[in-house]
C-alpha cells in the first residue's frame, strides 16, 4: 500500500508538471504550488538548509538563518535572521521564488507577513523518520532536481533499514533522553528521536509523558531507572572528555545508568536535525546501546 501511494504521489507530481505548475503538500497539510522550479530560495532554519542541499539545491539558496553550517558551502550562504527575528526586509530584497520554514521556530507573525506578499512558503517538519525521506523528494519536486533528490533520500531510507534490520530486536534497553538539565526535560513518543532509540533496540522511559518535550523530575528518572542516559553535546562521547549536562547523575550510584557507566553523548547536529545526517547519529546511539548491553552483569 506504501509503495502504491507513493507511485501514485509521483504522478500526481508528474500531471502538475505536464500541466506548467508543481505543486507538493507540505508538512502542515498546505498545497504549495510554483509555476516553473525554484531557483532562488530561502531557508528559514538549519535542517532545512541540510535537506535543501540533498535534494541538490544548495546553489539555490539565496539566503539562509544562523546556524546554517552545514555542508560547508551553507557557510557562506547570506543571514537573513534566526529563528527568534527574521529580517523582512532583506528576505524580501533577495526576490525568493520559494521560502522554506520551521514552523516551530520561526516567529509565525513574520512568517504570515511573507505569505502574504506571496511568496510561496513551504513549512518543514519532519516528525517521523520516512517524513525526512519525503521531505527531500518533495523539495526535490519544487526544484526541479528530483534524481539527485531520490538518490539522496533512498540512500537515507537504505542506512535506516540496514540499523532497523541490525539492532531492533535486540534485547530491550530502558533509555532516558536528556534534551536539557535545567530544567530537566525529555522527550516523548511523539519525534522522530524516540523512533530512532527503538531502532537501535532501546525503549524511552518517558514516552507515554505529555508534552512534546515534557520537564520531570529527577525523582521521575530515578523512578524509571534507565539503563542509558544519552544526551546531545558539541561532539561525540570520547572516555577521556567528561559531559557536564549529565553531572548531576553522578550522586546517584544506585541508578543502573550511573553504576554501568552508560552516560552517553552524541554530537547535537547529528540527533536533533531531522536531516539525513539522522542516520549518523542513529547508528552512534546503536553503538552506546550495544555497549550497554555489553556491559550487563553475566
Amino acid at each position: 500500500m506504501k509503495r502504491l501511494a507513493a507511485i501514485a504521489g509521483l504522478a500526481t507530481f508528474a500531471i502538475a508538471q505536464a500541466q506548467g505548475a508543481i505543486t507538493v503538500i507540505d508538512d502542515s497539510g498546505a498545497s504549495v504550488t510554483l509555476d516553473r522550479p525554484a531557483a532562488r530560495v530561502v531557508s528559514l532554519a538549519p535542517h532545512v538548509t541540510e535537506l535543501l542541499f540533498a535534494a541538490g539545491g544548495g546553489a539555490r539558496i539565496v539566503g539562509a538563518v544562523t546556524y546554517s553550517d552545514y555542508p560547508k558551502e551553507a557557510q557562506t550562504i547570506p543571514r537573513v535572521g534566526d529563528n527568534k527575528a527574521l529580517d523582512l526586509e532583506r528576505i524580501v530584497a533577495l526576490h525568493p521564488d520559494l521560502i522554506v520554514i520551521w514552523r516551530h521556530g520561526n516567529v509565525a507573525r513574520q512568517t504570515d507577513r511573507l505569505k502574504a506578499l506571496g511568496i510561496p512558503v513551504y513549512f518543514s517538519e519532519p516528525r517521523h523518520l520516512n517524513d525526512i525521506a519525503t521531505s527531500i523528494d518533495k523539495l526535490g519536486t519544487l526544484l526541479g532536481t528530483q534524481a539527485s533528490a531520490h538518490a539522496a533520500s533512498e540512500a537515507f531510507t537504505r542506512d535506516i533499514t540496514q540499523l532497523r534490520a541490525h539492532y531492533a530486536a535486540r534485547p530491550p534497553v530502558s533509555v532516558f533522553y536528556q534534551v536539557w538539565d535545567d530544567p530537566l526535560m525529555t522527550l516523548n513518543r511523539d519525534n522522530v528521536f524516540d523512533e530512532v532509540i527503538a531502532l537501535c533496540g532501546g525503549v524511552n522511559v518517558f514516552a507515554a509523558e505529555t508534552p512534546r518535550v515534557p520537564t520531570i523530575s529527577t525523582e521521575a528518572v530515578l523512578a524509571a531507572n534507565p539503563e542509558a542516559i544519552v544526551t546531545a553535546t558539541p561532539g561525540a562521547t570520547t572516555p577521556d572528555r567528561p559531559l557536564p549536562a549529565l553531572e548531576r547523575w553522578q550522586r546517584w550510584t544506585s541508578l543502573t545508568a550511573v553504576a554501568r557507566g552508560n552516560l552517553f553523548g552524541i554530537d547535537g547536529d547529528l540527533i536533533n536535525r531531522p536531516t539525513p545526517r539522522l542516520a549518523l547519529g542513529a547508528a552512534q546511539l546503536c553503538g552506546d546501546l550495544q555497549t550497554a548491553r555489553e556491559r550487563r552483569p553475566k
